[in-house]
């Protein structure tokens, strides 16, 4: 089986906006200058020019490159037609949100997050995806069913989401540890996490989702064994009295917090120096194999109290000017070769499923624990050999769910973490100091207003008094 290098950081730093410098608007102004002139003055330009450029918009190394390169010979023999491929890359899922949302950003095909794929949906930003190859095959059935099923519980206002979106890259958040200092006992739950033995070892992913679910799961864990609840019911808890909670748990938990991570938590394991880092399963895949070169030992649990599966999916925009690319460029991807090529790449798993990607997964001698995935590949991944890390076994995803965008909600959530982090002293006083900030704004340009018309006034009395001399 191929060894497989994680490129792509998955940071979900998930209510950021992107800060342009002054160059950039000022490059921007002067491209959309030079762009508008070519438009008035260039009688060839019309919209069959648009119908041969595709515009992508991707997570940064979420693509092998060769994948992306024969896309337009393929393309071309596939319709007859001459496609050029814009590629540009994005690293926060607001940021591309904002872009298409107030930017009406011309984007074909962009691969959000499901739970930013719950909230295009919720605002009309998305086309549906016409599968009318004509003689080419449909490969987006290839798309596993359990994947199909996950995205379809984003599906709001009458639109069935997998008539929107196609699941590209998907996994599980868990707890990652050294296994010379934590016992496997430990990770099979989320109080681990809070134990004090483990006081200053601990890394937590800086994701408000992440970590709001599994404060809630934590919190309610007999809730959950007596069935009073269910994971589902408890990750998309946005009531009040769940983000208090959540608050709560989460300032309880800081003792324990050596970091807040995005990124170096796989890297700070590897080198030994933190027990455990609550995690993204392709994350944990990384860390493992590069720890084990230089003799650290790390190994990754999913909590028996559950947790959360998290997917990236294919989407075109409404604002789309050449959505039938775009939906070619989709069903591309989903051919089996490809989604081995990118997973290779990329080191997370592709949602496809078929016999020659279980073929090439298998590997009993890495792998000698069968794995029970028949809910991924059907009654052929039964009993299996592969990476239990990347597929998961049943029994683990049955006690997994997909959190959802918290909606009108988000606010508040955020305003929490801003608390339980203490990066700064909550929305409500950062709203404040904005307005005390705009106020100043304001009042700052009516006095250079004012005294541009005492100046003015001062100029006008100068030449009146110029002419009234001359005229004496």
């Amino acid at each position: 089986m191929n060894t497989y290098n994680i490129k792509k950081e998955r940071g979900e730093k998930r209510s950021e906006y992107e800060r342009r410098s002054i160059s950039k608007i000022s490059r921007w102004i002067l491209h959309s200058s030079l762009f508008s002139l070519l438009f008035l003055f260039c009688s060839c330009y019309n919209k069959e020019n648009r119908e041969e450029i595709l515009k992508v918009y991707n997570w940064a190394d979420y693509i092998d490159e060769d994948v992306l390169a024969n896309f337009p010979k393929w393309y071309e023999q596939q319709t007859g037609k001459k496609i050029r491929v814009i590629y540009q890359t994005f690293d926060i899922n607001e940021v591309m949100l904002t872009k298409i949302e107030r930017g009406h950003e011309d984007y074909d095909v962009v691969c959000p997050s499901e739970y930013i794929i719950e909230r295009m949906l919720r605002k009309d930003l998305l086309l549906p995806i016409d599968t009318a190859f004509g003689k080419m095959p449909n490969y987006i059935s290839n798309v596993s069913p359990y994947i199909v099923e996950q995205i379809d519980a984003t599906s709001n206002n009458g639109r069935i989401a997998h008539h929107y979106a196609v699941p590209y890259m998907w996994g599980t958040c868990g707890i990652l540890y050294n296994k010379v200092h934590v016992p496997i006992s430990d990770t099979q739950t989320w109080g681990t996490l809070w134990n004090r033995k483990y006081q200053g070892k601990l890394l937590m992913k800086d994701s408000y989702r992440d970590s709001y679910g599994t404060a809630l799961i934590w919190a309610h864990r007999k809730d959950l064994e007596t069935g009073k609840v269910t994971v589902p019911q408890l990750m998309n808890d946005y009531s009040p009295a769940a983000v208090a909670t959540v608050e709560k748990e989460l300032k309880a938990l800081k003792p324990n917090i050596e970091g807040w991570e995005a990124d170096f938590g796989k890297e700070t394991m590897t080198k030994g120096k933190a027990y455990l880092n609550m995690t993204w399963s392709g994350d944990a895949v990384w860390a493992i194999e590069e720890a084990g070169k230089v003799g650290v030992e790390l190994g990754y649990e999913v909590p028996k109290e559950g947790s959360n599966v998290w997917f990236d999916g294919w989407v075109i925009p409404k604002y789309s000017r050449n959505p039938k690319a775009a939906a070619y460029f989709i069903n591309y991807l989903c051919q089996e070769d490809v989604a081995l090529a990118n997973m290779e790449t990329t080191g997370y798993v592709s949602s496809v499923a078929g016999k020659k990607v279980l073929e090439a997964m298998s590997d009993a001698e890495a792998y000698p624990k069968p794995v029970n995935l028949a809910y991924f590949f059907g009654e052929e991944g039964r009993s299996v050999h592969l990476n239990p890390i990347m597929y998961p076994d049943s029994s683990i995803v049955a006690r997994c769910a997909m959190i959802h965008d918290a909606g009108d909600h988000t606010p508040e959530v955020l305003d929490m973490w801003s608390k339980v982090k203490g990066d700064n002293l909550g929305g409500g006083i950062v709203i404040f100091l904005l307005a005390v900030v705009l106020a100043l704004t304001v009042f700052v340009a009516i006095k250079k207003y004012e005294h541009y018309k005492h100046r003015r006034l001062s100029r006008k009395h100068r030449r009146r008094h110029v002419i009234k001399v001359k005229n004496e």
